[in-house]
């Protein structure tokens, strides 16, 4: 008999270092915005609003920590010596880009942190977690390390818990996360159906491919995690991401599509082979029958599905239905708008829309999917992680101080190089992992 389970959320906590380098090509909102001013404390305190919000309805909803910026060990294995101070300015100096690099704090968006599956479909009956390698960007791909360490302080004990490396660093083997994995099913403590969409199959070169951006995620990449979960054919599910999209600025399948329980929400134009997609699907799904929601082109253009974020909103249960909770851009687009007036009016499984205002997020290409990490945890499973990072209004509160205290309300790229960020960044955090109960995560308290 299945045991009862819930979909815990876990959201990055935007660090104090978060700003607008256009880093990510491919993400078209990081680089329409490249360079503008952003606002660290703003971007935070929206972060933990979202949080409180989703727990207050009742959700399971955790943190994971910002990751420590700019990183001095990376610039240091790249050659740069002397003090904090000085390697700051020589870095700043000789290749500002790279400075930018390891002061990114787009470890907020935990949608890539890692791939996450659930005891009830893996081959020992445990929660699989494998780091994301995030090879396809420089600053993106020094993450892993401490994104690992974080999950293995939260999800501790061996006997529910299994952790793995991150995949080779290596072309073949992008791998960019949750963002390009779904899970579906009948309920969250049933074994269901994971979902992989992958963008590029790595050792075929006939195979269809996009030609202005790269594709992040690979199929041997998505394979092997499916490998190392446990999952077999009976659970997994690979399909392709329709080249166009990612040309059109889908840099990951979660600003296309995005599923929860037996319900997959997506845009026309997500799957290279829809039909193929769904009955695949639908010949694995238990206890349930897949209800897919497509978007047609004609009532919301990729381009405005791309401009909302209409898909990297969030899909979750409720008692009466599903809510998805999406961008406030979601409103200010006509052709987004109207979609979602009609979808609520069908009487179809998505019975609210609750909107959130996470612009500073939004304007590096990052909505409220994209800040959150899908956990499914049975109730001892959930007893046996570390509570310490799960939202409550005490933790909230002392969450919110902690920002006041700490975060700049202004950052240009300029201020990178402060060495004086460095020491306001490192004295938060060391605080904040005594706040979260989560040890030394980091490099500097060693």
């Amino acid at each position: 008999m299945p045991k009862h389970a819930i979909e815990a959320n876990f959201d990055g906590l935007v660090g104090l270092t978060h700003n607008y380098a256009g880093l990510s090509w491919g993400n078209v909102a990081s680089k329409a915005n490249v360079s503008a001013v952003s606002n660290p404390k703003q971007a935070a305190l929206q972060g933990l609003a979202k949080m409180k919000q989703l727990a207050d309805r009742g959700y399971v909803q955790g943190i994971l920590p910002p990751h420590e910026r700019p990183h001095i060990p990376t610039l240091k294995g790249l050659g740069y010596n002397g003090s904090d101070e000085q390697i700051l300015a020589a870095v700043a100096r000789d290749n500002p880009v790279l400075l930018s690099a390891v002061a990114s704090a787009s470890c907020m968006w935990t949608a890539n942190a890692a791939t996450v599956s659930a005891s009830a479909d893996t081959h020992d009956h445990r929660v699989h977690f494998t780091p994301a390698n995030l090879n396809a960007k420089f600053h993106r791909s020094i993450e892993h390390v401490v994104t690992g360490r974080v999950l293995r302080a939260i999800f501790s004990d061996e006997a529910y818990f299994a952790h793995h490396h991150a995949l080779p660093p290596v072309s073949q083997f992008g791998d960019e996360g949750a963002a390009n994995h779904t899970r579906l099913c009948a309920s969250h403590g049933e074994p269901g159906v994971e979902l992989f969409v992958y963008g590029d199959v790595a050792f075929d070169d006939e195979a269809p491919a996009p030609t202005r951006f790269p594709a992040r995620q690979t199929l041997e990449a998505s394979r092997a995690i499916a490998r190392l979960h446990g999952l077999d054919d009976n659970h997994a599910v690979f399909a392709q991401q329709n080249p166009a999209a990612i040309d059109a600025g889908v840099f990951h399948n979660d600003v296309i599509a995005v599923g929860n329980a037996n319900v997959l929400f997506y845009h026309q134009q997500a799957f290279l082979d829809e039909d193929r997609l769904l009955a695949d699907i639908s010949a694995r799904l238990k206890g349930a029958q897949l209800e897919a929601i497509r978007v047609p082109e004609a009532d919301v253009p990729l381009a405005d599905a791309v401009a909302s974020y209409l898909f990297n909103s969030q899909l979750l249960s409720a008692a009466d239905g599903m809510v998805l909770a999406v961008p406030a851009e979601c409103r200010e687009i006509p052709s987004v708008s109207r979609y979602l007036d009609g979808l609520l009016a069908s009487g179809g499984p998505i019975t609210a829309v609750e909107v959130f205002d996470v612009k500073q997020s939004m304007r590096n290409g990052g909505g409220p999917a994209c800040l959150r990490l899908r956990v499914v945890l049975r109730d001892d499973e959930l007893k046996a992680m570390h509570h310490g990072v799960l939202m409550t209004d005490s933790l909230y509160q002392h969450l919110t101080a902690w920002v006041q205290a700490h975060y700049r309300d202004r950052l240009s790229q300029d201020d990178l190089s402060d060495p004086m960020l460095l020491d306001e960044s490192r004295r938060a955090l060391d605080e904040l992992t005594g706040i979260l109960g989560l040890g030394m995560i980091y490099d500097f308290q060693h």
